[in-house]
């Protein structure tokens, strides 16, 4: 098993950057690809970005490509969002997560991945 905390979260102006940690408990945190969901106010939890064990391999949703950065220090037992160029709409609880399978691809569906922090608040102001 592995815990997730997540930190980082705060208030913005929109056009501002952020960077979310996620630091997990156990030896083995190497094994996991790891993954940052989000969920607004009224909507469904969804995929924001991902990386492989390793490092080597990243996805993003289309709404963050270019703006938003993942990666992960496997030393350190974490793994990071840096978010720059936020937008209103970027507002909501920032979740990571990790994945125990050892799949070919980074996966983009919650259902995939099997632990998840308790979740931190990323408000963008207009």
């Amino acid at each position: 098993q592995v815990q997730l905390v997540e930190s980082g979260g705060g208030l913005v102006q929109a056009g501002g950057s952020l960077r979310l940690s996620c630091a997990a408990s156990g030896r083995t945190f190497s094994s996991y690809a790891m993954g940052w969901f989000r969920q607004a106010p009224g909507k469904e939890r969804e995929f924001v970005a991902g990386i492989n064990r390793s490092g080597s391999i990243t996805n993003y949703a289309d709404s963050v490509k270019g703006r938003f950065t993942i990666s992960r220090d496997n030393a350190k037992n974490t793994v990071y969002l840096q978010m720059n160029s936020l937008k209103p709409e970027d507002t909501a609880v920032y979740y990571c997560a990790a994945d125990s399978l050892r799949r070919p691809v980074v996966p983009i569906s919650r259902l995939e991945y099997d632990y998840w922090g308790q979740g931190t608040q990323v408000t963008v102001s207009p």
